[in-house]
Parts: C-alpha cells; sequence; structure tokens
C-alpha cells in the first residue's frame, strides 16, 4: 500500500493523499490537537461533521494519565475516546522539552518530574515507541530533543546529533506493522545543520518528514524564512509535517512552502479565551461593542455558531463564563481553519493557487492594520 502520493504541485504548495489503515487523509491538512485524548469542549462527531479525518493525541500525558495500559486494555486511544478516523502521536518530546526545570537528559533518555505529582519519570526513544504502539496511534512521532531558541551552532548541532541518534532508536523498536512513522527535523534555525538532519532521517527510511523546534520563541518572520528553505529540501514522495504551528498566516506561508500536515492548539485555545478567527479579522468577543450585537460572529461562516446565535448572545455566555461558550466558540475556530484548509487544496486542485494565497494574506494583513 501506498502511504502517501503527491496528485498536483503549484509551484511548492501541494495537493495530496496520506493513507493510514483507517483511512484517506486529504492534504493540506490541519489536525485538531487532543492532548489527553479529547480535543477540549468537542465531541468526536462534532470533528467529524467539521470534516476533519485526522486528530493528534501526546504520548506524555496520555503516559501520566490514565495510563497507556489502561488504554490499551480497553481497546486502544480510538475506541477510549470514541474516534474512527486517523489519530496521530506526538513522541512527548516537546513537554519534556517544556519540563526544562524537572529533567535530566542522557544518552539513554530524559528523567523527569510528573507535573501532576512530582512522581519520577523516564522517556527514551524506545519507550515512547511502545507507549505510542499500546496507544494505537495510526502515525508514530520519533522521539527527539526539542532545540531551544536562542541556540549557538555548536549548541544546536549537538541536540540535532542526539536527535537523530533516538530518530534511529526509534525507527528500530517500531512493532505496529500498519502504523506509519515519522522523523523529526532538528537543527535550530541553522539551515545547514537542518539539511544534515533530513539527509539522516532519509537513511532510515522514515515514512515522513517533519519540522520540530519551530514556533519555540524565535522570530515570526525566522519561523517563515526557515520553513521557506527547508520545505524545497525535503523529499518529494514524503509528507511535510511542520509541527505546533499555528496561525492562519503561518498555514498559508507554510502550505506555500511545500508543507502537507499541521497541528496547533491555538484555534481551540483562543476559542477558550474569546479571541475567534472570521473572514474580517480575529474578533474578541468580550468587548462591550458587542454587548447588543444582534448579528452573527461572522456572515459569510456557514458554521452553526454563525448560524444559529448573536454576537451579543456569544458575549453573554463567555463573560459568564458558561461552558456553553467553548463549545460554541471552539466549533467556529474549528470550522474556520477547516475551511481554509479545504479552500487551499480546491485552490491547487484548480489551478488557482497563486491567487487564492495572495487574496488570503492580502485580507489577512488588512485585518491586521
Amino acid at each position: 500500500m501506498k502511504k502517501f502520493s503527491v496528485l498536483k504541485k503549484s509551484g511548492e504548495a501541494r495537493l495530496g493523499v496520506l493513507q493510514t489503515h483507517r483511512g484517506e487523509v486529504q492534504t493540506p491538512v490541519f489536525m485538531p490537537v487532543g492532548t489527553k485524548g479529547t480535543v477540549k469542549a468537542m465531541l468526536p462527531h462534532e470533528l467529524e461533521e467539521i470534516g476533519f479525518k485526522i486528530i493528534l493525541g501526546n504520548t506524555y500525558h496520555l503516559h501520566l494519565r490514565p495510563g497507556e495500559q489502561v488504554i490499551k486494555k480497553i481497546g486502544g486511544l480510538h475506541r477510549f475516546m470514541n474516534w474512527s478516523q486517523s489519530i496521530l502521536t506526538d513522541s512527548g518530546g516537546f513537554q519534556v522539552f517544556s519540563l526544562a526545570k524537572l529533567r535530566k537528559l542522557t544518552e539513554d533518555g530524559v528523567k523527569f518530574q510528573s507535573h501532576y505529582d512530582g512522581a519520577p519519570c523516564f522517556l527514551s526513544p524506545e519507550t515512547s515507541m511502545k507507549i505510542q504502539v499500546d496507544l494505537g496511534s495510526d502515525i508514530l512521532m520519533a522521539f527527539d530533543e526539542c532545540t531551544p531558541y536562542p541556540a549557538t551552532p555548536e549548541e544546536a548541532q549537538k541536540s540535532m546529533e542526539l536527535s537523530m541518534r533516538w530518530a534511529k532508536r526509534s525507527r528500530d523498536a517500531m512493532t505496529s506493522g500498519s502504523s506509519i512513522f515519522f522523523g523529526i527535523v532538528q537543527g535550530g534555525m541553522y539551515v545547514e545543520l537542518r539539511k544534515k538532519s533530513i539527509e539522516a532521517l532519509l537513511k532510515m527510511d522514515c515514512d515522513g518528514i517533519a519540522l520540530g523546534g519551530l514556533s519555540v520563541g524565535e522570530p515570526l518572520e525566522v519561523m517563515h524564512e526557515m520553513v521557506a528553505k527547508l520545505g524545497p529540501l525535503m523529499p518529494q514522495d514524503k509528507p511535510h509535517y511542520l509541527m505546533g504551528v499555528g496561525t492562519p498566516l503561518d498555514l498559508l506561508i507554510g502550505i506555500n512552502s511545500g508543507i502537507d500536515m499541521f497541528d496547533c492548539v491555538m484555534p481551540t485555545r483562543m476559542a477558550r479565551n474569546g479571541s475567534l478567527f472570521t473572514s474580517r479579522g480575529q474578533v474578541n468577543i468580550k468587548q462591550a461593542q458587542y454587548l447588543e450585537a444582534e448579528e452573527p460572529l461572522d456572515p459569510q461562516c456557514p458554521c452553526p455558531t454563525c448560524g444559529h446565535y448573536s454576537k451579543a448572545y456569544l458575549r453573554h455566555l463567555f463573560i459568564n463564563n458558561e461552558i456553553l461558550s467553548s463549545r460554541l466558540l471552539s466549533y467556529h475556530n474549528l470550522f474556520f481553519y477547516n475551511n481554509l484548509i479545504e479552500g487551499a487544496r480546491a485552490a491547487i486542485e484548480e489551478d488557482r493557487w497563486p491567487k487564492f494565497f495572495e487574496e488570503q494574506i492580502t485580507k489577512i494583513n488588512n485585518a491586521t492594520r
């Protein structure tokens, strides 16, 4: 079974299809983040209703609670959370990176303290892969060290080389024949180190290549420049995944640079904070100007939130901390993201990607002035 095919290109932008054993995933694709086995405030069938075919789960969090053995006994993460489509699991490397003060990194792996109760824990390439296999993940990520920003060339090289050794151990520990394995490119903000990382991963016969260590504190323009340089250097016959990114602008620039897959907590996190993406720019629903606003959040959006509720009602829910606020606002933001991605796929397929790209960038720039 061929795992990935590029169907059409427009410049570096690619229309493709990723095949997991649970079905096809059309690319470019945005993956909602279900860190702890749930995309916050959303029911699984609502995600399918919007059009999502793949979501993200996290090895670190699910390992700590409830534990992969609990999930395996119940039948795997899909059954546990009642999600029938594909799941990609992050390896836990980024979460361990964020626990810098609670961790000790060695060649073997990382010792750290649980952020829940301080209990001692250990993750290595082998344990990360075993957890992901026990969870029943469809796409497994290599265990890596996320290079911090800023980092000197020497620090970035040392970190990248460790990640490549860990990637080899992750690949060797891959025991699920039906799952897909992605390696993760590291190397900080140094293109030559990133090139060496890509070359090392290609020797491991990875099914897909991910860009890690971006959006970790570097200026936005630096991140965009790095993605634009690295996209064309990645293998053309494998899916390209930009991890943990980002805004609608990030997605558009990523697609234009040859990126196929994205994930980010932004649409759901911002929704819970009352910040919404619309065709007219971002809306902060808690503002007083919406107290008596009868119009929908976005007149051009066909999602149920915009179809049935006024800005005044959405503001009322948010100001009063009603649970329904998170539900309705999260649905809208995820719908907006999926609609943007579907528009990008259609534009590539219909040979109008450059125009679509410029129109969307102009719309974003005008909305932020």
